[in-house]
């Protein structure tokens, strides 16, 4: 079979995307998939095809990247879009660069439009190889996927079952020009250690290593689909939700996470959060078995990078990062109580109904406060909070309406007509409080 019908047919499913987006770098790998499916596009019915040049500004060399990159797409009549990008610094270049630049990919997208990567048969190999030494789980170890979701489109790899000496067979029977990445030949950085020094050590013995080990990275993202589907079916059997309706936050049965196995846990918490927060390599999972077996009259948390874990009753609660927002605790006055009012990084609230007479301002728990409840006399906040079952981790936030100083509604707790029923839309999109 021929480079250009492996490819299409890898590339069968997507025949129908409105748009096919070609990452297209300049050096060889996008530069063959580029070319390849320009002149594909001559002969068969295949989507519009777009290339993208995403521009990092990392090194002098690359400043002439995108003149290289327009100059091809100009001979194959293929638009082209370059995006420039500022690279966040931190301890890893590589990952940074890379999550800028897939940043860019996904601002791209419209629904249902595909990105085509480059990657090929040797990088799934380094990737694996990469992985394995850092002691990656099933999930890493499966290396590139074939096809994921990107944004509100898809980003497909139709390369991966490719090897590199198959791409620069084409591109110099092609007469094609790519540029060289001068970093690639660095090999203080991981992966160009493995991709310069060792994996040709291994193809000297084995010569069909990086084929072998891309299998073993398919035999992985096999099994990872396993582990996935039985996730989602220890999800359903333990998904719940709060007592309290109007506070949408993702629970969990506690007593039905403990009777399933320690490594299913796992498994289902890291399928339950996967779109929430990075979830800690197996050596840092103690936060999660000193919450899960606290003392029932206990308040642990397990903090990871994009919100924490807590318990309430025998429910598992995820607090994404908006619960943690600094909001201003001072009092707000309400003059225009007709109109919603805006809480600095604490949502909106709304009054619907009788609007009480007298100054009227939301405030939050001070401690001590009583309230007025029609048939039940004089009523101690703390004591109604606890009966509406409000998590107490969620309280400090709850915001009060309080007539000439003194409460006179809590929000989303309904008790007396005559003060009207307070509003609270809590947004993890709130606007932060503003300095000073």
């Amino acid at each position: 079979m021929s480079l250009e019908s492996a490819v299409l047919a890898r590339l069968a499913a997507w025949r129908d995307a409105p748009l096919w987006r070609v990452a297209y770098s300049g050096g060889l790998d996008s530069c063959v998939l580029l070319h390849l499916l320009a002149r594909a596009a001559q002969h068969h019915e295949l989507p519009p095809i777009r290339a993208v040049h995403v521009h990092h500004g990392l090194q002098a060399a690359a400043e002439g990247w995108p003149a290289h990159c327009r100059q091809l797409c100009d001979e194959l009549g293929v638009a082209l879009d370059v995006q420039y990008v500022q690279v966040a610094p931190g301890a890893s270049l590589e990952r940074a660069a890379r999550e800028a630049r897939y940043a860019a990919f996904a601002g791209l997208m419209v629904p249902d439009e595909v990105l085509l990567l480059a990657q090929h048969q040797d990088d799934q190999a380094e990737t694996l190889l990469y992985r394995l030494l850092r002691g990656a789980g099933v999930s890493g170890l499966a290396a590139m996927a074939h096809s994921r979701r990107l944004g509100p489109g898809h980003a497909v790899r139709p390369l991966l079952e490719v090897p590199r000496k198959t791409l620069e067979a084409y591109a110099t029977s092609q007469g094609l020009r790519w540029v060289e990445d001068p970093s690639n030949g660095d090999t203080g950085f991981a992966r160009n250690f493995l991709r310069q020094d060792i994996l040709p050590r291994l193809a000297a013995h084995w010569p069909a290593a990086s084929a072998v080990l891309a299998r073993a990275a398919a035999h992985q993202a096999e099994a990872q689909a396993l582990l996935q589907e039985l996730a989602e079916i220890d999800l359903q059997r333990s998904r719940r939700r709060l007592a309290v309706s109007w506070l949408n936050i993702p629970c969990l049965d506690l007593p039905a996470l403990r009777q399933l196995s320690e490594a299913r846990q796992r498994n289902l918490l890291r399928h339950w959060l996967c779109d929430q927060t990075r979830m800690p390599d197996s050596r840092h999972w103690q936060g999660w078995a000193d919450l899960r077996d606290a003392a029932a009259d206990g308040t642990p948390l397990w903090r990871l990078e994009g919100g924490e874990l807590r318990r309430h009753g025998d429910r598992l609660l995820w607090l994404g990062a908006g619960w943690h927002t600094p909001w201003s605790t001072h009092e707000q006055p309400w003059p225009t109580v007709r109109q919603p009012l805006e809480l600095p990084g604490n949502g909106v609230v709304r009054l619907v109904g009788q609007v009480p007479d007298g100054r009227l301002s939301i405030g939050y728990r001070q401690g001590g406060e009583v309230l007025n409840v029609p048939g039940r006399g004089r009523r101690d906040l703390k004591r109604l909070l606890q009966e509406a079952g409000v998590p107490e981790f969620i309280r400090p936030r709850l915001p009060l309406l309080r007539r000439d100083g003194q409460v006179v509604a809590i929000a989303n707790l309904p008790l007396d007509p005559a003060a009207g029923e307070l509003h609270w839309q809590f947004s993890t999109l709130v606007r932060p409080v503003p300095p000073g």
